[in-house]
């Protein structure tokens, strides 16, 4: 079946898109965004990478298992954010995951190659691995986001198992809930709930990956900001990928991700962009502090940076330079 491809840009030209050096509508600093993006390219870029939001080595570790051997960006991040979709102990994302308020644990998912394809599954229920499924929409249909019930049928004629994604902690932690069901958001502990992943393989192509049960105990229907694609994730192999982890209608409403890149595009570094990112959405939430957003991204170069609202946000970089977990600078310090 025919792929029917993504808009990878939506305010520039056909033109501008082969030949993206030679704009020079949008100016940095006295500089042409030419001059800007070559003036804070390192002189080697970095690659392969992968980087991911939060603290999960073993994702990241399995991502750079897939690079280290000639694999592609895409099986890289799709196999990376798998390891936390399977771990039981991880109760934000796959098996394990929090139920909402009605009991049922829902997955989302999304996922984008290179070439600016991309699928999407939301409240999806039984299902393990939602990034596979996820692929397998970008894939075999010519559709982006399958929901419910429908992206449920779909896992299943593609070979995908039924399996029960409450576990006995989360089951009783959900009893106990039930007991005074209060809603509130804990900073880095409730919005701890999505790996966000992206990847530049020894081609320099890039990919990502989202992956979440999202908030615990939500409204039965609630969908973040994680199967998003431009507010939870978008990647643009011309230019970089980013990332996002937190309160999801925050993100939803700036499309997040998709600023960062394009911030990226007009000659921000990684962290410049996601600074920017952060601060418009504070911008809108003025004083406001009962909730956390990180931002991470990554350009064409290897150049990673992040930011969030809060103190605690970090993610883990995995290069030929290393493996180690990077805190990042927060606007409320």
């Amino acid at each position: 079946m025919q792929r029917r491809k993504f808009l990878k840009n939506s305010g520039l030209t056909a033109a501008g898109l082969v030949t993206a050096s030679a704009v020079v509508s949008c100016k940095t600093e006295n500089k042409t965004e030419e001059e800007a993006v070559v003036a804070s390219a390192p002189a080697t870029p970095i690659k392969p990478i992968v980087v991911c939001t939060w603290n999960f080595y073993n994702a990241s570790e399995k991502a750079w298992e897939v690079l280290s051997k000639g694999g592609s960006s895409l099986d890289a991040v799709e196999q990376g954010v798998m390891v936390e979709e399977a771990d039981e102990k991880n109760e934000t994302v796959g098996k394990g995951g929090r139920p909402d308020r009605d009991g049922n644990v829902t997955l989302d998912a999304c996922i984008m190659d290179k070439d600016g394809n991309c699928g999407s599954v939301v409240y999806l229920q039984n299902i393990v691995h939602p990034v596979s499924v996820a692929r397998k929409v970008m894939e075999e249909t010519p559709h982006i986001i399958l929901a419910g019930k429908g992206a449920e049928k779909f896992a299943y004629e593609q070979g995908f198992k039924k399996e029960d994604l409450m576990t006995e902690s989360t089951r009783k932690q959900y009893e106990e809930w039930l007991k005074t069901s209060k809603y509130e958001t804990t900073i880095n502990i409730e919005n701890h709930d999505t790996i966000g992943m992206l990847a530049i393989d020894e081609n320099g192509d890039m990919a990502g990956a989202c992956t979440t049960s999202g908030m615990a105990y939500k409204v039965g229907g609630r969908i973040g900001d994680s199967p998003i694609i431009g507010a939870g994730l978008y990647v643009d192999n011309e230019v970089g990928g980013a990332t996002a982890t937190g309160v999801g209608e925050e993100v939803i409403r700036t499309v997040g991700s998709f600023l960062i890149v394009e911030l990226m595009r007009q000659g921000k570094s990684p962290q410049e962009a996601c600074e920017e990112g952060v601060k418009r959405i504070m911008k809108k939430n003025e004083g406001r502090k009962d909730f956390q957003i990180g931002f991470l991204a990554i350009n064409k170069n290897g150049e990673t940076g992040g930011y969030c609202v809060h103190p605690g946000f970090t993610y883990r970089e995995y290069s030929a330079n290393g493996h180690e977990n990077r805190e990042v600078k927060s606007f409320y310090n």
